[in-house]
């Protein structure tokens, strides 16, 4: 499974990108450069990844580290899997 291209997939189906996350490379900022991701697509994307991927992300994983770009997002999912 490519989990950055399923990182993307989430990204563009959560926020309604219509396609734009085809574009996103590792290095694409998140936080702060795409509008729609706000507190509440935050907390919609981190379910969502729970539940796509099987896995529990903690309140405490959660931080804008991990939010500050494409890859570190995928980052997060991809370490939750191992």
């Amino acid at each position: 499974m490519d989990i950055f291209l399923e990182v993307t997939r989430v990204l563009d189906e959560v926020l309604s990108l219509g396609g734009r996350s085809s574009t996103y490379t590792r290095e694409t900022p998140l936080l702060g450069a795409v509008p729609q991701l706000d507190s509440m697509a935050v907390v919609t994307l981190i379910t969502t990844f729970e539940e796509r991927f099987d896995i529990a992300i903690a309140d405490d994983e959660i931080d804008s580290e991990s939010f500050a770009s494409v890859g570190s997002l995928a980052d997060l999912v991809a370490a939750k899997l191992r």
